[in-house]
């Protein structure tokens, strides 16, 4: 059983990643995927959460991840908003992180040590291909690189979740794939 745990701001897309990491295990890696997002009546630019949990057995539990394997950041200011991505994390957690600075990851590991850390720009990918600033499929991308998700996968379930903007965000993923970074 894999655990991973999105830490987002409103309007990034951290949600619809999760929603379509899920699609994308579940139709394309005949795994089974469960996705607890936790959000309300935040604002826009409010932090938000997504659990997913992986198995390659059917999941039953249908609950928020305390304990992450993996921690998906959308955003790395987020932990100046008093966000501790870190809470619950265990010696192997993993993190992939949303920044364009190597120095950040850097940072991340000395406050949290994080086992490994894969780095890419999520936004100045989504910039460049969809032309707006959310990263929700780049950052999907990024998460393929560690191997928990294969990237055809990921731009399967892109592809199916988006209609017509499907192909660019794809690209986005295979662009953030290819550029990810590991510290």
């Amino acid at each position: 059983m894999l655990r991973i745990k999105f830490y987002g701001i409103g309007g990034q897309g951290a949600v619809t990643a999760a929603k379509i990491l899920s699609q994308a295990v579940s139709i394309y890696q005949d795994e089974y995927a469960i996705t607890v997002p936790a959000y309300g009546h935040e604002r826009r630019g409010a932090p938000v959460y997504a659990h997913i949990i992986i198995d390659n057995k059917p999941v039953a539990l249908n609950c928020y991840v305390y304990e992450p394997d993996v921690v998906v950041v959308f955003d790395e200011t987020i932990i100046s908003k008093g966000i501790c991505v870190g809470e619950g994390c265990h010696e192997d957690t993993v993190l992939v992180l949303n920044t364009a600075d190597a120095g950040a990851a850097a940072r991340y590991r000395a406050e949290f040590n994080f086992k490994s850390i894969y780095w890419s720009d999520g936004t100045g990918v989504a910039m460049k291909n969809i032309g707006i600033a959310v990263p929700n499929s780049a950052m999907l991308g990024a998460l393929a690189k560690t191997g928990i998700v294969s990237i055809e996968a990921v731009e399967k379930a892109i592809f199916n979740s988006f209609g017509k903007a499907g192909e660019q965000n794809a690209r986005a993923a295979r662009e953030a794939y290819g550029q990810t970074g590991r510290a």
